[in-house]
């Protein structure tokens, strides 16, 4: 599919009148995907630059040498109940349903499900449970008592005893987090149910779960595709272009389009290995996550998704996640850090309250508000941030 290109002068000093109606997106993920659709089929002009090679953001993906789709940026996975943001994607890309299950690997070398179910927990204690309500109790009697929940560690403690949080949360939470579980707020560990009944999908509340029939590239090339919107890639921004432009809506990371004047926000990154096996050790889920004190978080098998494997040739792609500060991984920001004394929601603020005053920049995405975002909350919250701008501006204009 055709993408409109075009080259963005930065040295212009062209100083835009109250009728113009040109606003640049930076970023071409998903926040700024959805502020580029929704302003543009408003009739506004919408430049999108990235500094990537490629759009997508994070969802990017691609057909690899032996014809399967990897996600470039690790698993992607669509999932979600929200009515208004599966229709709203649904004019761009047709779907496959996709129920996503993930196992653990333990040191004894058993896979069990993960997040924790009634099988996990009979695996890794060797008992049998009539029912649910009996491995509940079971795991209550585990819980220790905690007057105040502080920390994470406080809120595994109280809720599953130590041996499941020193098995499954203690070395994840220090590979992904590089922190220990008694400075991580409990928030973070929270959104991971424990299940007691035999429930092993990964998102058992959704009503929508499925992946793009022909691959989030084809998907994102679509909402691109409009006669509004030229989109120039490879192009780092330049605050020198501001001035072209009504509105800017940045994706890129608050702290470093204000030169970091309060300090560093915190970021953990992810550095992808991706390889090719002839032989697999397991072949039944994508994911697989490892409990050990290894440098690696997961590992995904591509060829397992629905439409990824193209050409059955014996060959199979798989790519090890390994967590890292941003600083040494290219700048590349993934996960905001959300400790337990709230110091980096309270540095945000700053930078927050500083945008504020900015008058003619929004910022978006995960990085711009400093969020761990899923990608359908992305989706709703620029959904709605760009039609209340476009409201405004309409009331403003009359």
């Amino acid at each position: 599919m055709h993408i409109k290109t075009k080259s963005i002068n930065s040295e212009s000093n062209i100083i835009m009148n109250i009728n113009s109606k040109k606003i640049l997106v930076v970023g071409a993920g998903f926040a700024g995907a959805c502020y580029s659709r929704t302003l543009a089929e408003a009739g506004f002009e919408v430049d999108v630059i990235d500094k990537r090679s490629h759009i997508g953001g994070n969802a990017f993906d691609f057909i690899n040498e032996n014809g399967i789709r990897v996600h470039k940026y690790g698993p992607h996975l669509f999932h979600t109940s929200n009515l208004r943001v599966m229709r709203w994607l649904s004019r761009f890309s047709e779907w496959t349903p996709y129920t996503h299950r993930v196992r653990a690997l333990l040191p004894n070398k058993q896979f069990v499900p993960i997040p924790i179910n009634i099988d996990t927990i009979k695996t890794v204690f060797g008992k049998n449970f009539k029912d649910p309500s009996e491995a509940e109790q079971f795991i209550m009697r585990l819980g220790e008592n905690y007057k105040n929940i502080n920390n994470a560690a406080d809120y595994l403690y109280s809720k599953i005893g130590k041996e499941l949080t020193e098995l499954f949360f203690r070395p994840y939470t220090e590979k992904m987090w590089a922190a220990n579980l008694e400075e991580m707020d409990a928030s973070v560990i929270k959104r991971i149910p424990i299940r007691f009944d035999g429930e092993d999908r990964y998102f058992p509340n959704d009503i929508y779960q499925a992946l793009p029939s022909n691959g989030y590239d084809n998907l994102f090339a679509s909402i691109f595709s409009h006669e509004n919107i030229k989109i120039q890639l490879r192009m780092e921004f330049d605050k020198k272009i501001e001035k072209e432009y009504i509105h800017i809506f940045n994706s890129m990371s608050i702290d470093e389009y204000f030169n970091y004047s309060f300090g560093h926000l915190p970021y953990r990154s992810i550095k992808f290995h991706h390889r090719n096996e002839k032989k697999l050790t397991q072949h039944v889920w994508a994911t697989t996550n490892f409990t050990d004190m290894g440098p690696f978080t997961r590992e995904t098998c591509w060829d397992v998704l629905p439409n990824n494997c193209k050409i059955d040739n014996g060959i199979y792609a798989v790519t090890s996640e390994e967590p890292c500060d941003y600083l040494e991984n290219e700048m590349e920001r993934y996960y905001p850090v959300k400790t337990a004394d709230g110091a980096n929601e309270k540095l945000y603020e700053l930078y927050k309250r500083m945008a504020s005053d900015h008058g003619r920049i929004t910022f978006i995405g995960r990085c711009g508000t400093y969020q761990y975002l899923n990608m359908d909350q992305v989706i709703n919250q620029s959904l709605l941030g760009a039609h209340n701008w476009i409201e405004k501006m309409s009331h403003n204009k009359a």
